[in-house]
């Protein structure tokens, strides 16, 4: 393991966040959500990403297969793999809000500790929590990739939800009833609560 750089020095920019963000049109944060395989996750950061779009927002969408492409692909799914994973996502999102971007995230990020830890990366009121809520019975259900079934026959260990453990938000800015509600109604949702926090109009 590389030892931490003590030779760095961290180099403001000329331009600020809040000049960004008054090129832009509007403010920058985070939207997290987190919840189990098969949740609605990446399904509902997409739909809320193109409601944003289509009111004029710079967004980008960091979704949890896709980032195990580049960025983290150097990583398994240990716990103590999970975890580099949702600091790297955390750290990469902090760098989207000081570009002024909006940053939406769908991971499972299945610890609490961990969620806690990014949101402790961002101004208060600039990480939003989004708890995409459905029950393991519907996310197995749906098993749009196969995965659960694999983890009940052991071919896949350490699975969320099997014989890993998931850790609900107790306090979230937001629970969707993805489980159960249409799509567009909790898009309708998320942004409610958005223009409610003042983080667009």
């Amino acid at each position: 393991m590389n030892k931490k750089s003590t030779n760095v020095v961290w180099e403001q920019s000329l331009i600020t966040r809040q000049d960004r963000e008054i090129l832009n049109g509007h403010k920058s944060f985070v939207l997290w959500f987190t919840g189990l395989s098969g949740s609605g996750k990446s399904t509902l950061a997409h739909a809320v990403e193109q409601k944003l779009y289509e009111k004029g927002c710079r967004t980008f969408v960091l979704d949890g297969d896709n980032v195990r492409h580049g960025l983290s692909s150097n990583l398994g799914f240990s716990e103590e793999d999970r975890k580099e994973n949702i600091r790297r996502i955390g750290e990469a999102a902090k760098l989207m809000s000081e570009a002024g971007i909006i940053a939406l995230t769908a991971f499972i990020s299945p610890f609490r500790a961990d969620r806690e830890m990014v949101r402790n990366l961002f101004p208060h009121g600039e990480f939003v929590e989004v708890y995409c809520n459905a029950s393991l019975e519907v996310c197995e259900g749906r098993d749009v990739k196969g995965l659960y079934k694999k983890a009940r026959a052991g071919e896949i260990k350490n699975y969320t939800g099997i014989d890993s453990p998931y850790e609900a938000p107790i306090n979230p800015e937001m629970s969707v009833a993805t489980g159960s509600d249409e799509l567009e109604l909790c898009a309708e949702q998320v942004l409610e609560t958005l223009r409610s926090k003042g983080l667009v109009s």
